[in-house]
């Protein structure tokens, strides 16, 4: 059969994932979004569906204030003895936790903090032991992968933390999975930076703290020299082996707007590629060390057809799964139906680092009609292209001293901008749409049976090129103002 990357589209990046029966558990970071680390499960390992999140309780994570881009960094998942465990990092905070759960579709424990540092932790489990594993340096001073064992129902330090591996050269050596597989280890971490040097490397040994030996050809996978590709910046990946024997790497990537605009604003996807493992017990992953954006494989039956979801509303979409807030939300401000939000709104705009009155759904695709009614009371409401509290472009209703008016403002940095507005006098209703396309949005005003267009931006300028940052775009809903209240119905976001 044929598939077609990315298996999870839009902003998800880190996977991480394990098998329990018959059945893939997909878990990726989440920022200073909120519920945090989103939960997907397959039985196929191409259809994806999300089930949930590991962090539902504010006592679990520290979101309050966080910058953009900080929060909950990447996440592992593994099961052990009938029970899953989340481990993250708060990179705000600088603190490593893990919670725990019996029931991957039910709530998950109170944070397990951990006494090392780094970021991107795994834990793995073998002879009644627990190990924990991170970037960064250790109780010596020694920079590297760091490792310690810990005692799995409190998260105490059992050994001193101790670098086992200092990767193959590549700078930002992050991301450690360990697996043991036919008698021996194999230590996977990605190097690079999560950008266009991004690679997949990996070393292994007889023993779970080394000494290892780095695979001769590393990396394993990377795209970084498959100029004009769409595919970038792969790597960030995590090994699973499916029902029938065969191994495959889930890892992080993005792609760019267009063949020679090294620009993306999607965010860091899920990729899939296939891993071969050699006589000599060395693996090779991908096409010729590289992810494509199909691949043709009979490792997967034909009767597995890939589906796409392309049509998103209020209606066919769960509030508490495939929608998020900006941090902690305050509930008093939402009411969320079946077919219609209530938002009110408050001082704390778009522009701050904080909590605003926002729901937003993940961008999945470049093309794509989006269009929402509002209903406004007082204040300002719309639709926000959301990268971070500096970039993010915004089409909305608003009242002033003179009635209400349907403004485009684009916000780029340090320059925040009225494009244009027109003028709807006493009506407080209004019918915004936008046309994303690879490298320009679109925002239009529907009004007396036709397209009013108030204008267009670039996309790359909510791109993480320009803005910075891990995450990206958001399509958020929201409210501003003291005393503002908006209603949104006829939500629909159609992938094109």
């Amino acid at each position: 059969m044929k598939f077609n990357n990315p298996v999870v589209k839009g902003f998800y990046p880190d996977p991480s994932v394990c098998k329990v029966n018959d059945t893939y558990y997909l878990i990726c970071s989440s920022f200073q979004y909120f519920p945090g680390v989103p939960i997907f499960e397959s039985k196929d390992l191409i259809n994806w569906e999300q089930i949930g999140h590991c962090l539902t309780k504010t006592s679990q994570v520290q979101l309050e204030h966080v910058n953009s881009s900080g929060g909950v960094f990447a996440p592992t998942l593994r099961h052990h003895n009938g029970r899953f465990y989340m481990t993250t990092t708060n990179d705000t905070t600088h603190q490593n936790f893990y919670v725990w759960t019996d029931d991957i579709y039910g709530e998950w424990s109170e944070p397990i903090y951990v006494d090392q540092g780094g970021i991107d932790p795994d834990l793995y489990f073998e002879d009644h032991k627990a190990y924990f594993m991170s970037n960064g340096s250790d109780d010596f001073g020694v920079s590297g992968i760091v490792q310690c064992e810990i005692e799995i129902e409190t998260g105490k330090k059992l050994t001193p933390s101790r670098t086992i591996w200092q990767g193959s050269g590549g700078r930002y050596l992050e991301s450690p999975h360990m697996y043991k597989i036919n008698g021996l280890y194999y230590l996977l971490a990605a190097e690079g930076g999560t950008e266009y040097g991004h690679m997949e490397t990996y070393a292994r040994g007889s023993s779970v703290s080394g000494p290892f030996e780095a695979y001769p050809h590393n990396p394993v996978l990377t795209n970084r020299n498959l100029g004009g590709y769409e595919l970038q910046g792969v790597g960030h990946g995590d090994l699973i082996q499916d029902n029938q024997g065969n191994w495959w790497l889930f890892h992080l990537g993005f792609r760019q707007i267009g063949q020679w605009q090294t620009f993306h604003h999607l965010g860091r996807e899920v990729f899939l590629a296939p891993v071969t493992f050699h006589e000599d017990g060395w693996f090779t992953a991908g096409h010729n060390g590289t992810t494509l954006l199909t691949f043709e494989t009979d490792r997967i039956p034909d009767s597995v057809v890939q589906a796409e979801k392309k049509s998103f509303t209020f209606e066919n979409t769960e509030w508490h799964k495939e929608w998020c807030y900006l941090r902690h939300p305050h509930s008093q401000n939402y009411l969320l139906q079946p077919n219609k939000l209530t938002l009110k709104g408050t001082e704390i705009s778009l522009d701050q680092p904080d909590t605003p009155t926002f729901i937003g759904i993940r961008q999945k695709d470049f093309n794509a009609d989006i269009s929402c009614d509002v209903t406004l009371t007082d204040g300002e409401a719309g639709i926000t292209l959301y990268m971070d509290e500096h970039h993010h472009y915004d089409i909305a209703i608003r009242k002033d001293n003179n009635g209400y008016k349907v403004i485009e403002r684009l916000n780029i940095g340090d320059i925040k901008s009225i494009e244009n507005e027109v003028d709807l006098g006493n009506s407080n209703q209004a019918a915004l749409k936008i046309r994303a396309a690879h490298d320009r949005y679109t925002f239009i005003l529907h009004a007396d049976g036709e397209d009013i267009h108030l204008g267009s931006a670039q996309t790359k300028y909510l791109s993480s090129e320009v803005a910075g940052g891990f995450t990206g775009v958001v399509i958020g809903l929201y409210a501003y103002g003291h005393g503002a209240l908006a209603e949104f119905s006829e939500f629909k976001c159609d992938y094109i």
